[in-house]
């Protein structure tokens, strides 16, 4: 099995393959204002939703529809798409963008850190 891994390898390193950006931004670091998030959610792909819904492609997911997760009807019916603008507004003032969520965490005041977790979460693919 090793040998057949190696081989494989060294076929793609020669074709001149390169990750595919989802790839490698998937595999990206957290950031820190990620480690409360962690909690409840998970990140990697078939990861079953844990206390929140799981954060695996997020990007571009309607809010509300991860099969298997109950949402709160406010989200269920928020109309909401997750780009980058609707995850800073929601990430810096959850109960002002989706009154009603179920989600614990009160917001982050931080621009900043708002936009380092909406481009980790975008990079989720």
């Amino acid at each position: 099995m090793t040998y057949t891994r190696t081989l494989l390898r060294a076929a793609v390193l020669a074709a001149g393959a390169t990750l595919l950006p989802s790839a490698a931004s998937a595999q990206s670091a957290p950031p820190p204002q990620f480690a409360m998030c962690k909690v409840c959610h998970k990140t990697t792909d078939k990861a079953p939703s844990a206390i929140g819904p799981t954060l695996w492609r997020v990007g571009g997911r309607k809010a509300g529809t991860l099969p298997g997760y109950a949402y709160s009807p406010a989200m269920k019916q928020s109309d909401l798409v997750w780009d980058r603008k609707t995850l800073m507004a929601f990430l810096a003032k959850p109960r002002t963008v989706v009154p009603g969520t179920k989600m614990a965490y009160a917001g982050t005041s931080d621009p900043k850190a708002a936009a380092a977790l909406a481009d980790y979460l975008l990079g989720l693919k």
